[in-house]
């Protein structure tokens, strides 16, 4: 039986950060993969951004071990399409347009190379780790059930928290269906269940 980990970086960090309190230290997790779940090979995607020389250097490190292979890309900052709207005076009736800025977001995105490595590493007797709570990676599990991986270990958080009246949560809907469907061969791992072994130390 082989192991293989694919680890969404940006998700699994935005997951342990926001909902767990903790960032997670990569060597540690990788380590941890190889020596304590036997994986073969531990891949690591991520996005850094220009200027960003600690982590542009974390990687590089990381690149060099026999720990992990890092898949980086640069990320990109796109501006949000303003919104408009037309307000009405309560007094003259008088219509004026009101334009709401939408900000900024920021973007790299390693799916498709993810994808790629995790069917190309899908087959009989093989188990594959995949890091992320991210919903579109659901079609992408069921090709490597089709091409033969025996089990998949979804690792991510699936608990919630109530920001401003609304619900959040990291861990998709559809992906929590699909374990309920798959339970022989796809199985939730909780990130908290890994802090203790995984977390940057302060």
């Amino acid at each position: 039986m082989k192991r293989y980990a694919f680890i969404d970086v940006q998700n699994t960090q935005s997951t342990t950060q926001t909902m767990l309190g903790f960032s997670v230290d990569w060597m540690k997790l990788s380590e941890y993969l190889k020596n304590n779940k036997s994986c073969t090979e531990v891949f690591l995607y991520t996005g850094i951004e220009n200027g960003d020389i600690e982590t542009a250097n974390e990687f590089d490190i990381l690149s060099k071990t026999e720990c992990c292979v890092v898949r980086s890309k640069t990320v990109f900052i796109y501006k949000n399409k303003d919104k408009t709207s037309t307000i009405r005076c309560p007094y003259c009736q008088k219509e004026s347009i009101q334009t709401v800025p939408m900000g900024y977001r920021k973007k790299s995105n390693c799916d498709v190379e993810l994808s790629v490595d995790v069917i190309e590493k899908s087959g009989p007797d093989n188990e594959i780790f995949l890091f992320t709570g991210d919903g579109d990676f659901e079609y992408l599990i069921r090709r490597s059930l089709e091409k033969g991986a025996q089990r998949i270990y979804l690792c991510s958080y699936a608990g919630k928290e109530i920001k401003a009246g609304i619900t959040e949560s990291h861990y998709s809907t559809k992906l929590r269906k699909l374990v309920d469907e798959k339970k022989e061969r796809v199985f939730y791992v909780s990130l908290r269940d890994l802090r203790d072994r995984i977390k940057k130390s302060t």
